[in-house]
């Protein structure tokens, strides 16, 4: 349990795409500082199985079943957490696909699913659950996943790196909105973290290019990510930190050749 400026005891947390290997990990490491989770995740079963291991650990959490590129579904998440928590206080923004298809061959449909559960469920998400942030008058902090890839993009990964940018896009234009209401909106850049959507990309010859570019020398590990989690949930560690884009990768982004 996290003690002192890391504490979230009393808080609640919705975690988008919490059923995946890096938000669930953040949301387990919510958890552990003492905040409430409800788990919003498309794919029903991971979701279940990430509130149940949180249980399990002796936190309390929730799954809800549904759609993050949905308004509908993004409502009822909310109520849902309302009527078990009474509150909304942690948004993470972590949703996401991504495809490396050449850029001649990316189809219309594929277009506009990457932009809808990447960019889109962003937009809805921040809409309604900014809005119960700022109408309960408590403040908040919402957390968007970016990534590396935002800027300059990376290569083979086109409509994902156009989403990405979006994201830093929609953090800092609603920092500024809603800064006077004390909804914090910031986004961790994370570098590479192998998780479902990008292990079919990690090719060997991919790998050892990462490598190359990568003081580290290895790929991150979904842990990792959570001290970064903590730091812009507090609202006593990061008080004062709005519009942030947090890098979290290796030294990735400090190279050039």
């Amino acid at each position: 349990m996290a003690t002192g400026m890391f504490s979230l005891e009393g808080k609640a947390a919705v975690v988008g795409g919490g059923g995946g290997v890096l938000a669930g990990a953040m949301a387990e490491g919510l958890a552990r500082a003492g905040a409430s989770i409800a788990i919003f995740d498309f794919h029903k079963e991971n979701g279940e199985a990430r509130a149940a291991s949180i249980r399990a650990q002796g936190g309390r959490a929730i799954a809800i079943h549904g759609d993050a590129s949905k308004r509908g579904d993004i409502e009822a998440a909310l109520a849902a957490t309302l009527a078990e928590y009474s509150r909304v206080d942690i948004l993470i923004n972590a949703a996401g696909v991504n495809s490396g298809t050449p850029f001649f061959e990316i189809t219309e449909a594929e277009w506009q699913r990457i932009l809808d559960i990447n960019l889109k469920s962003v937009f809805l998400s921040c809409q309604v659950f900014g809005k119960a942030m700022i109408d309960a008058g408590r403040g908040g902090s919402i957390i968007n996943i970016s990534s590396v890839s935002s800027g300059p993009p990376l290569s083979k990964v086109f409509t994902y790196s156009v989403t990405k940018a979006g994201v830093n896009q929609i953090t800092q234009f609603l920092a500024r909105e809603w800064a006077p209401f004390k909804v914090r909106v910031n986004a961790i850049r994370p570098g590479f973290f192998p998780a479902e959507q990008n292990r079919a990309l990690l090719t060997p010859e991919r790998t050892a290019q990462i490598m190359a570019h990568n003081p580290m020398k290895r790929f991150g590990e979904a842990n990792e990510l959570v001290g970064a989690v903590l730091y812009l949930a507090s609202e006593e560690a990061s008080s004062f930190v709005t519009g942030s884009i947090l890098t979290v990768d290796g030294g990735f982004t400090a190279m050039t050749i």
